[in-house]
């Protein structure tokens, strides 16, 4: 049998960070993971169509704070950071926890995210357009973005065919055994009429020297539940800033 690892767990600790990044005593160990798996799966459910890259979990004491990693950060916040404070109080209930805090971070460069690649591809699969089309294409993009490598492979009833079978594809390099390779790995599922098709995305950014860290590829800015307004529409930003213009001026 092949001997496979994942390529983030493969490098965590090395140069990727953790997702999850606190300590706790034996006993509660187990519960914070479940509970975090429960927090992620629930996240990422109610956030799909805003191409959520990450969720990262923060805990200290009782309290939680969650980062959502997002391309679409204004679906998230809402209309004046309604839709955040609604998915805050949504984990809260969930958790059973009312120190929960949110936090939503912008995606740098959407197409060198494997995950929100093998997303992008999986619709494409549900719209029903050709898995090869549909590879070819997205490699493209990414090879474009300034990436050195990207391998895509996509699993399933490939065309309707009655036999699953899988196909994969890639352009430039992708070192999977090296450690200090920038390697990101994303998955993704297409629920067609067929049935399930998997896709999965390993995209390679170069090699890190010593003590360097991977690129998180996410912009510096934080927006939280009281700074919902930033993502309000342009005009009304316009406005405010006209109206302080006058206050400064008088």
């Amino acid at each position: 049998m092949g001997q496979k690892t994942h390529p983030t767990g493969f490098r965590i600790g090395i140069i990727e960070p953790w997702v999850s990044t606190w300590f706790a005593k034996r006993k509660q160990y187990a519960a914070n993971i479940a509970e975090d798996a429960k927090i992620r799966r629930f996240v990422k459910k109610k956030l799909y169509t805003a191409g959520v890259s990450r969720i990262n979990i923060q805990r200290k004491g009782e309290s939680v704070n969650i980062t959502v990693v997002t391309a679409k950060p204004g679906v998230v916040v809402g209309r004046g950071g309604q839709g955040i404070d609604d998915l805050r109080v949504a984990v809260q209930k969930l958790i059973n926890n009312n120190n929960v805090s949110i936090d939503v971070v912008e995606v740098a460069r959407i197409d060198v995210d494997a995950q929100l690649v093998a997303e992008n591809i999986a619709l494409q699969l549900e719209k029903r357009i050709a898995f090869r089309r549909a590879m070819k294409q997205a490699m493209q993009r990414t090879m474009r973005a300034g990436v050195q490598g990207i391998k895509v492979m996509v699993s399933g009833r490939l065309g309707g065919a009655e036999i699953a079978r899988s196909e994969w594809a890639k352009e430039g390099r992708i070192p999977l055994q090296t450690l200090r390779a920038d390697v990101q790995y994303g998955f993704a599922e297409a629920d067609t009429v067929m049935g399930k098709i998997g896709v999965k995305v390993w995209v390679f950014k170069g090699d890190l020297m010593p003590g360097e860290k991977a690129d998180q590829n996410i912009k510096t800015k934080k927006v939280t539940q009281d700074k919902g307004a930033r993502f309000a529409p342009k005009r009304k930003r316009a406005e405010q800033t006209a109206a302080a213009a006058e206050t400064e001026a008088q």
